[in-house]
């Protein structure tokens, strides 16, 4: 399993030709107590870049970006009803959307777990 990051703080993990998208523990961290997630559509197609969510917290707005361009094929509908799970478990239960990839070479140009960690120190 390949787990690679973005400079705006959304993680990818790689599950076959799946990708698993969500924040960081680092930017849950940053935004405080996560109180509305806006989920994209299933089906949707994103490029690289593409806004594909929004995650409000009592702090901010902050947009959630397509780490990779793909198409949605599931999102965590829990969130609707419990948000804070982002902040208790954001690279578990807390993932926000899976993201069909369409280019996997574009993993390549995502960070590794330890550059994230330098990025973010």
């Amino acid at each position: 399993m390949t787990v690679k990051f973005t400079k705006d703080h959304e993680y990818i993990r790689v599950e076959g030709s799946v990708g698993v998208v969500g924040i960081t523990p680092y930017a849950q961290e940053q935004l405080g107590d996560i109180v509305f997630v806006e989920l994209p559509s299933v089906g949707k197609q994103l490029k690289r870049g593409d806004e594909a969510a929004v995650v409000e917290s009592v702090k901010a707005a902050s947009e959630i970006y397509a780490p990779v361009s793909g198409k949605v094929a599931e999102v965590n509908a829990a969130l609707s009803g419990e948000p804070g799970l982002i902040n208790t478990s954001p690279d578990g239960e807390g993932w926000i959307y899976k993201l069909e990839i369409a280019d996997p070479a574009e993993l390549d140009d995502l960070m590794d777990a330890d550059a994230y960690a330098r990025h973010t120190s």
